[in-house]
């Protein structure tokens, strides 16, 4: 089941980036098919994953403007990393091309949907503001996913995209998600991110992803030689951090897969205890339904409906500490 992502805060400098690329990575390291969007016009994913944005010759420009197809403006800049559609300047003349254009907020995602079943995860790195591109991002997603620094300011803009989120659900993309806020350059020596980070958990609870992204110096090191963290140093506290919520995301749609498949054989009890009883009315039994099955009344507390509670993440709470 392949899963859209769109990485999204209209607040600069949040690790939107950051987290596009290595979350790709950590992906990948699991065996994933991975492909990443770089709809930033400064182009800072593409140089991240290896490739210099002033030779791009094709990428996310030509399939919004020019309707070039994913399989052909895709690149990798080598073996055993993500796919990528990379983007450069030219993604701010696309923003001007596309506001005349017919369906222009439903162009990635019709591009998308010919490719989506090639990859598990497609992960959509968005510029840091709330335009056409954003958008476009949004209507093509089934979720976005918030990075989320922890300091004052960034809970102010919190409230404005989450605003955006809703108001694509009402009108264009019905269901698109939250898939989580994920605390961002945290540091527990400091008080203020430590009540950042409580707040968050206060008015959001299980939308916070128990992983956090702590200060890593190695993570700022890795952009510079076009690395993700991955490649960059794997044993860091910043590549624990992204295995770690990797591992959430992965676990959290096999659960949501689990549970859709165990949906319909949980109404085959109900419809057998129907049909009990529409057999003993036919005879002249009295004998109800309930009392010629008495489970059937449990059957929506059955463990198979409720499901099985979440675990604590073991490898999360060793990179918060």
């Amino acid at each position: 089941m392949s899963r859209i992502i769109a990485i999204a805060n209209q607040k600069g400098g949040v690790g939107k980036t950051t987290t596009s690329v290595n979350l790709s990575a950590a992906l990948v390291s699991m065996n994933k098919r991975v492909l990443l969007i770089d709809l930033d016009p400064q182009g800072n994913a593409t140089m991240g994953c290896g490739i210099d944005k002033h030779e791009v010759e094709k990428g996310i420009f030509d399939v919004l403007v020019d309707g070039m197809s994913v399989n052909d403006a895709q690149q990798k800049a080598a073996e055993n990393t993500c796919a990528v559609l990379a983007a450069n300047s030219d993604l701010t003349a696309a923003e001007v091309e596309l506001m005349d254009m017919d369906e222009r907020e439903q162009r990635l995602n019709n591009a998308l949907q010919p490719v989506r079943q090639d990859f598990d995860f497609i992960l959509i790195d968005c510029p840091p503001s709330l335009n056409i591109l954003t958008l476009n991002a949004f209507v093509a997603a089934d979720s976005v996913l918030v990075p989320v620094q922890c300091e004052y300011y960034a809970l102010e803009g919190l409230s404005a995209l989450l605003e955006t989120v809703e108001g694509v659900r009402e009108s264009v993309n019905p269901d698109i998600k939250i898939e989580g806020l994920l605390r961002t350059m945290y540091d527990g020596r400091n008080k203020l991110g430590v009540e950042v980070s409580a707040q968050l958990i206060e008015h959001f609870g299980d939308q916070v992803f128990r992983t956090v992204v702590p200060r890593n110096v190695r993570l700022a090191e890795a952009p510079s030689h076009g690395l993700s963290i991955m490649e960059y140093d794997n044993t860091s506290r910043g590549a624990l951090a992204y295995l770690a919520l990797a591992g959430e995301i992965v676990r959290k749609l096999a659960r949501a897969v689990h549970t859709a498949d165990e949906q319909p054989a949980a109404a085959e009890p109900i419809s057998e205890a129907a049909s009990q009883s529409e057999r003993k009315e036919t005879t002249g039994d009295v004998t109800t339904a309930e009392s010629a099955n008495p489970s059937s009344s449990g059957v929506a507390e059955s463990p198979s409906s409720t499901g099985t509670p979440e675990q604590p993440l073991n490898d999360t709470e060793s990179v918060n500490g």
